[in-house]
This record gives structure tokens, sequence and C-alpha cells, in this order.
């Protein structure tokens, strides 16, 4: 009996058979799959606030870098938008600015950062909510943040409401967020 193996297919054909598998899409799956997971073991609830704990997480450390880049300790309320719109399209969403006043920034997305990969994964939306949530507390002192609409619960676009007065915060279904030094 020998302990030589011959290859099934000769060395190198493997790199150059078509499988739709690179960085993005394997990271995009991975967050789907470790998301779905935790909806199976904990329920959408807890999954969703783990989720929220690396959103808010990451939305500290995006302020901060464009805090950095702006050259700014907080960002204005112009800059908030602005800010929202482009860290998103810099991970493939196409957010936008539907309404802006003082008290609330609305904005609109058709393109999911997470592609199809969100689909029936609603905790996943708790990223977008803390990270929002969390770069608008830091600069504006205060933010609640409604979901209205997302393409992971199979709306056709995604209605994102940022809330920047505590008193609009009351309606259902608003996530509060604060700035991190006027806690405790």
């Amino acid at each position: 009996m020998s302990d030589h193996h011959s290859p099934v297919s000769p060395p190198g054909d493997v790199a150059g058979i078509s499988v739709p598998l690179e960085r993005d899409v394997f990271l995009r799956r991975l967050l789907r799959e470790l998301s779905g997971a935790l909806e199976d073991v904990v329920g959408l609830e807890e999954a969703s606030g783990y989720i929220s704990l690396v959103g808010a997480a990451m939305g500290e450390h995006i302020n901060d870098e464009y805090r950095r880049a702006l050259v700014v300790e907080r960002l204005d309320r112009r800059q908030l938008g602005e800010v929202l719109v482009d860290l998103k399209r810099r991970i493939h969403g196409d957010f936008s600015i539907l309404e802006e006043d003082e008290n609330q920034i609305v904005f609109g997305n058709t393109t999911c950062p997470f592609g199809d990969f969100v689909q029936g994964r609603p905790s996943l939306c708790m990223m977008t909510s803390n990270v929002f949530g969390a770069i608008a507390a830091e600069s504006q002192g205060y933010a609640a943040v409604r979901l209205e609409r997302t393409i992971a619960a199979g709306d056709p676009a995604c209605r994102v409401v940022v809330l920047l007065r505590p008193a609009d915060a009351a309606t259902p279904g608003a996530r509060e967020y604060f700035r991190r030094d006027d806690v405790g």
C-alpha cells in the first residue's frame, strides 16, 4: 500500500476556477452567519444588543477618524449629515439626506453595505443605528435613531431618522444615544 496520493487535478487548476469568493464577500457572509447564529441562539432582541455593542465601538472609532481628518473637536450639524452619508458611501451603501432641520436628519438608502447578505438579518441594522447614534451623540450631545424602514426587513429601501433633541425621541422604536462625557 502506497502513502503516495496523486492529486485530483494538476496543481494550479483550482486558482483559475470561478468561485464567487473574495475577502469582501467572505466578511459579509461571516457577519450574516454570526448574526443569524446569535438570532437563533439568543433571539433577535439579544442579538441586536450584541451587535449594538460592536456598532457603538465602530461609531466611536469612525467619529474619531473624521474629527481628526476635519481637524475639529466636534462635528457641527452640517458636517454630521455629510459624514454619515460619506461613511456609508465608503462602505458601498447608497445613503442620502432626504430631510434635515435643527431637530432631525432623515436618511434614505437604496443599497445596503451588506448587500443581499442583510436579507432576513434585522439585527445587522443595529450597526447603522449605533454607528449613526454614536457619531451624532458625540457631535450634538444627544441622538435617537429610528429605523423606520430597512432592506433587511424586506423594504425596497431604508429610511433612517436621526433625532437630535430628547423631546423628539419619545416616538416608539427610537434608540437613544448620549455623548460619552455626559454619561455617569
